[in-house]
């Protein structure tokens, strides 16, 4: 199955929570309001989740935040099972490190759908290099930066003028100058901040 290419806000109605697929954006109170109500004409008269509909749940809201497909998914799962620590922090740390999103982190895009395109156009380099794999695992000491052409830095400084007031995480060092970011160490659960419960998902795939 492909990416999902409709309307993101139904997405956030069905997990009930702003994912952040719509970007940076402020939400109101009737946006908040819209998320209180599934997609559907029968949204609200669904039955209570079981446990594994709600594990199910987590997985597939970890999956729309970083827009990964599910064989994707299951692919950084397991190198998540293979690294030394907790299963569920490790998938978040991965998740985090995607190049993708790191473009997004160091607000170069205002969303992590625009920084894949980004990523997959060839306008970002990682220590200099081109690097047109949204997937690609970002490491301690690497330098993101983008492609020196004239379009590319505008949408860039664009981006930077539109989100002044805003910094990246802690674990990113952004040069608005130099328009290059720098991974100052590895993310934590708490550096990605993400509506997710990932202990659920590893009872998920535990079965």
């Amino acid at each position: 199955m492909g990416r999902y290419r409709g309307p993101v806000i139904r997405l956030h109605r069905r997990e009930g929570v702003n994912l952040g697929l719509k970007g940076r954006r402020t939400t109101d109170e009737k946006y908040d309001k819209r998320l209180s109500k599934p997609p559907g004409q029968h949204g609200l008269s669904r039955q209570k989740l079981s446990d594994y509909g709600v594990q199910l749940r987590e997985k597939q809201k970890m999956k729309r935040i970083y827009g990964f497909t599910e064989r994707q998914f299951r692919v950084f799962f397991r190198r998540a099972v293979r690294m030394k620590g907790v299963t569920g922090e490790m998938l978040i740390q991965l998740s985090e490190r995607r190049l993708d999103n790191v473009a997004f982190r160091l607000l170069f895009t205002a969303s992590r759908r625009e920084a894949r395109q980004m990523v997959g156009h060839g306008h970002i380099t990682v220590d200099g290099k081109k690097v047109d794999i949204a997937s690609f695992i970002v490491k301690v000491g690497q330098t993101i930066g983008v492609k020196p052409k004239e379009p590319t830095i505008k949408r860039v400084q664009a981006s930077f003028e539109k989100w002044k007031d805003l910094t990246p995480p802690e674990w990113l060092k952004l040069d608005r100058e130099k328009l290059t970011g720098e991974v100052l160490r590895l993310p934590t659960k708490a550096d990605a901040g993400i509506p997710v419960e990932e202990s659920l998902i590893v009872e998920l795939y535990s079965k």
